[in-house]
């Protein structure tokens, strides 16, 4: 009976008075305790505040009216639920504004009810689009990002901040080329996603997004991209604009090769000769190759445990990755990777000049990496996910570790030359001054000589 009369028909809405003079109620009986509203079919009502006779006659008292207190309604309401005859149907609604609320805010039910719909159904058509692009999922443009904060931080001049600018436009860039790449992903691996239990439900797979609606987005993202990129120099333009070869041939790897974990860190890290080109116009290659490295060997560690989460799945469909490649022997592995990327951490660091905080960052995100990898339980997906968040963490240490070595090495700098021009140095000053006052001499002498 419920059901019928609530798919049925269409409610009003009053404030009446409980209990009734009898004890005959509406068949179904809703109330909002927020707000003391309480409807019933619209079938019954006649004229504004009148109800035909099968309904009992409400008695709205002054107390209880639009003016009263919301307590004084509250309590009426909390009354009205110790009255109300076991018999009636009740269900929570939500809140239901007062005529002179709508009137106060200048809009009336109608609008209020169309303006939710139009936004819900706003909502309801980007959220496929925003989870293609992995919006609900902000690791994978961090991951993105950090290699390109590291090189703009290492390129920064002793004692001077990270350009700001730059670090911003890197940031949208990530965010945007990050999502790029996931619908590029997606668009390629529709048939395989389908078979696997964590990806069977995304967008494309799911029909919520045709192949040819996620292009045109590509097209979107990748408009996008290139805007930012072209607040660049040219030299970097050119720089960034050959990494989309990377970008696009990187999903159909896993198809090939148990090593797709590899073409993903020289993608995902492009951004470590980029950021540094940006600001300098050209890449000093003694310290950006060896950052580039060490991020290559960052992802596969970092992508390794990601893979192990679809492992069963993947070695079902026939899906190459190296979790499946170093089988039980993952954790010897990712320690071997993690030590290479210390390795080529110091030496970037060696050809900056970066001092000791920079090398205490590295000492710190050795240790995260070998706890991470201590702890791993590589037949455990939701330890695996963890994990595989928590590089995160990895990005940001070392980021902080180069913009305050950065500083430092500016204050040693400067504590340097104040060294130099001391009191205690008036011997280096003297023979200094000697040398300009003979140099001087010298010059005199030629110009009288050519006079």
């Amino acid at each position: 009976m419920m059901r019928r009369l609530v798919s049925r028909s269409t409610f009003v809405v009053a404030r009446p008075i409980w209990p009734p003079k009898d004890n005959t109620v509406p068949a179904l009986t809703v109330l909002d305790l927020s707000r003391f509203a309480v409807c019933w079919p619209a079938a019954t009502r006649t004229t504004r505040g009148a109800y035909t006779s099968s309904i009992p006659a409400w008695r709205v008292l002054a107390a209880n009216g639009p003016a009263a207190a919301s307590g004084a309604r509250q309590k009426q309401a909390s009354h009205c639920l110790q009255t109300i005859p076991k018999t009636v149907n009740t269900v929570g609604v939500r809140g239901v504004a007062s005529d002179n609320s709508r009137k106060r805010h200048g809009r009336s039910t109608e609008s209020n009810v169309e303006g939710h719909s139009i936004a819900g159904s706003w909502k309801q058509a980007l959220s496929p689009y925003a989870r293609l692009m992995r919006i609900d999922r902000p690791i994978g443009s961090w991951l993105l990002f950090w290699p390109c904060g590291w090189s703009i931080a290492l390129s920064a001049p002793a004692g001077c901040w990270p350009d700001p600018l730059m670090l911003g436009l890197f940031g949208v860039g990530a965010f945007v080329m990050r999502g790029a790449g996931c619908t590029i992903n997606d668009l390629w691996d529709r048939d395989i996603d389908a078979k696997v239990e964590r990806t069977k439900h995304r967008p494309l797979v799911a029909g919520e997004i045709s192949p040819f609606d996620a292009l045109v987005f590509l097209a979107a993202q990748l408009g996008v991209g290139l805007t930012v990129l072209l607040q660049l120099n040219w030299y970097s333009i050119l720089l960034g604009a050959s990494s989309l070869g990377l970008v696009i041939v990187y999903p159909l790897m896993k198809r090939i090769t148990y090593w797709p974990q590899l073409m993903l860190g020289a993608t995902f890290n492009w951004g470590a000769l980029l950021g540094w080109s940006a600001t300098q116009g050209s890449v000093d290659w003694a310290a950006c190759l060896p950052l580039y490295a060490a991020g290559v060997c960052w992802t596969i560690v970092y992508d390794t445990i990601y893979a192990h989460q679809d492992k069963v799945d993947d070695l079902l469909i026939g899906i190459k990755s190296t979790a499946l490649r170093f089988g039980d022997n993952t954790k010897l592995w990712l320690s071997g990777f993690t030590g290479v990327m210390m390795v080529n951490l110091m030496a970037a660091g060696a050809a900056c000049d970066q001092t000791w905080p920079y090398y205490t960052s590295v000492g710190l995100i050795a240790a995260h990496l070998a706890q991470q990898i201590h702890s791993l339980n590589i037949h455990n997906p939701t330890d695996c996910a963890t994990k595989f968040i928590s590089n995160h963490q990895v990005g940001l240490i070392l980021f902080l570790g180069i913009v305050l070595g950065t500083l430092y090495k500016g204050y040693t700098d400067d504590q340097r030359s104040k060294t130099i021009i001391s009191p205690g140095n008036t011997s280096s000053n003297s023979s200094n001054g000697s040398a300009t006052d003979q140099l001087s001499v010298a010059v005199a002498g030629a110009r009288n000589i050519a006079v």
